[in-house]
C-alpha cells in the first residue's frame, strides 16, 4: 500500500520499536519518568527554550500553549487556514473562552503585516483583548521566509502580544532552509513540535517555552486529560525521532519534488509547483473527477485524500519508486478515460 494521505500515517521503524521496548519508565504525572524527562529536556535544548512539556497530540500542544498565553476574553490572531484555527475543533474558544481572530493568508502562507496590524484591538472594553500572534511553519508544506517571521513577530511584540509557533512540521522548514531550529524559534515565546508526522514517532508532541510558562502548561495539560503515567515508552520513540530522523526529511522533500515534476507532465492536472517547498504536492484535476481518480488509485493500493485540491504527502514509508508508480497510475487513469 502506498499511503499519501498524510505524513501522520508513518509507522515506527524496527530501531524505534527497540528503544520503545527498552525504555525506562516512571510516573510522568509525578515527574518520575526518565524517558519523558529526557525528551522534554532535549526538545527544549534544540528549540532554544527553557523547558518542554510532552503531550499526546499537536492539537493539545497548541491548545495548552494558547491557554497558557491567554485568559478568558482575550484573543489570538491566526491565519484563516492555520491548523490552530481551522483544524483543532475550536478548542481555545470552547475550553478557554479565547477568541480567534482569523486573517486571510497570502498564497505563500504569510499573513500580511498590514492585516495583522489592522486586527490588533485598541484598549477599549468593547473589544476582546489582543494577546497572541500564532504563526505556522511549515503551512501547507510552505516554508515561511525568515525575514517575514522576524517582521511579523516584531510587530506583535511592539503591540505587547506574545508569539506562538505551531511548528508541527518545523523540522521540514529547518531542512529546507539548511538552518538550525533555533534560527526560527528564537523569534517566538513558545513553540509546538510534532513527533508523529515526518519524524515518524507513533504519537506525541512537545510544547516548549519559558519555565514558568511550561509550569502553567503542565496544569492545563492535566485539566485537559493529557497527564500520562508510564509514558516513557512513547517518549523514547519521540526522542529517537528527534535524534535520528530530522536530516532524513530531505529524502521526503526530494520525493515530493520528483512526484510534482511527474504530475506536471500530465496535461489533465493543474499542479502547484511554485509553492512546493517540502513534502507536499497539491494538484487539481481539470475535469473535476476527484472521486473517480481516488477510487482508481485505491484499486491499485494507492491511498489519497480527496478534496477540491488534492494533497499528496511524502514520508519515510514512501520511496522514489512509490511516487513514480503513483504518477504512472494517475497517468493511466486519464489514458483509459
Amino acid at each position: 500500500m502506498i499511503d499519501l494521505r498524510s505524513d501522520t500515517v508513518t509507522k515506527p521503524t524496527q530501531a524505534m520499536r527497540k528503544v520503545m521496548v527498552d525504555a525506562e519508565v516512571g510516573d510522568d504525572v509525578w515527574g518520575d519518568d526518565p524517558s519523558v524527562n529526557r525528551l522534554e529536556a532535549y526538545a527544549a535544548e534544540i528549540t532554544g527554550m527553557e523547558a518542554g512539556l510532552f503531550v499526546p497530540s499537536g492539537t493539545q500542544s497548541n491548545l495548552v500553549g494558547i491557554l497558557s498565553h491567554c485568559q478568558r476574553g482575550e484573543e489570538y490572531i491566526v491565519g484563516q487556514q492555520a491548523h490552530t484555527y481551522k483544524y483543532e475543533g475550536g478548542g481555545a474558544a470552547v475550553l478557554g473562552s479565547i477568541q480567534p481572530q482569523p486573517v486571510e493568508l497570502e498564497p505563500d502562507g504569510t499573513m500580511p503585516l498590514g492585516k495583522i496590524r489592522a486586527v490588533i484591538k485598541p484598549d477599549d472594553f468593547h473589544y476582546a483583548i489582543s494577546k497572541l500572534l500564532c504563526l505556522e511553519n511549515t503551512i501547507g508544506g510552505k516554508v515561511l521566509p525568515m525575514e517575514y517571521i522576524s517582521a511579523a513577530t516584531s510587530l506583535a511584540s511592539d503591540h505587547k502580544l506574545g508569539n506562538h509557533l505551531d511548528g508541527a512540521r518545523l523540522f521540514n522548514a529547518v531542512v529546507r532552509l539548511g538552518c538550525k531550529a533555533t534560527d526560527i524559534t528564537r523569534f517566538f515565546d513558545s513553540v509546538s513540535i510534532c513527533l508523529s508526522k515526518g519524524l515518524g514517532a507513533p504519537v506525541g508532541s512537545v510544547l516548549c517555552g519559558p519555565a514558568d510558562f511550561i509550569k502553567t502548561g503542565r496544569r492545563w495539560r492535566k485539566m485537559l486529560g493529557g497527564g500520562m503515567r508510564q509514558a516513557g515508552i512513547i517518549a523514547a520513540a519521540g526522542l529517537y525521532a528527534l535524534e535520528n530522523n530530522i536530516d532524513r526529511l530531505a529524502e521526503d522533500h526530494d520525493n515530493a519534488a520528483l512526484l510534482g515534476k511527474a504530475l506536471a507532465e500530465i496535461d489533465e492536472l493543474d499542479v502547484s509547483l511554485q509553492t512546493m517547498h517540502t513534502n507536499m504536492v497539491f494538484f487539481k484535476p481539470r475535469d473535476g473527477r476527484v472521486e473517480e481518480l481516488t477510487d482508481h488509485l485505491a484499486s491499485r493500493e494507492i491511498l489519497i485524500e480527496p478534496g477540491s485540491e488534492i494533497r499528496l504527502v511524502t514520508h519515510m514509508q514512501v520511496s522514489a519508486d512509490d511516487v513514480l508508480a503513483t504518477a504512472e497510475a494517475i497517468k493511466a487513469f486519464y489514458q483509459q478515460s
